[in-house]
């Protein structure tokens, strides 16, 4: 199948999915998970209307960019972040989705001369293979994170457990979408958070029923990758 036709139907699900819960569909954005995808297919998801493109491999994405370097693509990182990296991951991407704990946080705030807008990354199941914040470990360390001025929390991004069912997930979905609100009310420094990034290409109908504003997609758009 075409990404054309992908896009379409991804949006045709997205609409549905806002209509049910009287959400404004214009307010979920579709990130387009570049993996293992060659340039040609970016462009062609990006002529679809595709802005956000997420890469979690440095060297993939530096090819990319360069290739791709006269689209105006917002280059998101999702991939595992490590210290010896994040140099040019700040120099070549426009937003950090994966910012998975305090020492990640520091590095970032070293490193920067002006204000920078990153996400957090949530382990909404506490799952001992995924990396993130748990809920618990955030909120323990929220005076600290919001004495890191250079450091603006934007955004909320979360995996869930996996399950065949995405109806089995939603209850992580909601709980993103609810510590977003305490964090509101909070009205600490530092965070402003607008965005929840939850979502991928077996459960991102729920989650925007649950107030995803941006989906993950890879095999959704782009199909299936060649093994």
């Amino acid at each position: 199948m075409k990404i054309k036709e992908n896009y379409n139907k991804i949006m045709e699900t997205i609409e549905r999915a806002c209509q049910r819960v009287d959400r404004d569909p214009t307010k979920v954005q579709i990130l387009g998970v570049a993996k293992e995808q060659p340039a040609e297919r970016i462009k062609e998801a990006y002529k679809c209307g595709i802005r956000l493109i997420g890469e979690n491999k440095t060297l993939e994405a530096e090819a990319h960019q360069a290739e791709l370097a006269s689209l105006n693509i917002s280059w998101h990182f999702i991939g595992k972040l490590q210290k010896n990296k994040i140099n040019r991951i700040l120099k070549n991407f426009d937003f950090i989705q994966s910012v998975d704990g305090v020492k990640s946080l520091e590095h970032i705030h070293k490193r920067v001369a002006k204000e920078i807008e990153v996400f957090i990354e949530i382990n909404i199941g506490e799952e001992k293979n995924k990396s993130g914040f748990t809920i618990d470990g955030l909120m323990k360390a929220l005076k600290y994170i919001a004495l890191l001025d250079r450091v603006k929390i934007t955004g909320l991004m979360a995996v869930p457990p996996f399950s065949d069912d995405p109806e089995d997930v939603r209850p992580y979905f909601r709980k993103v979408r609810e510590l977003k609100e305490e964090l509101t009310a909070k009205k600490l420094p530092n965070f402003m958070i607008k965005h929840l990034s939850m979502g991928m290409s077996s459960d991102y109908e729920v989650a925007v029923e649950e107030g995803a504003t941006v989906v993950r997609l890879g095999t959704a758009l782009f199909g299936r990758r060649a093994k």
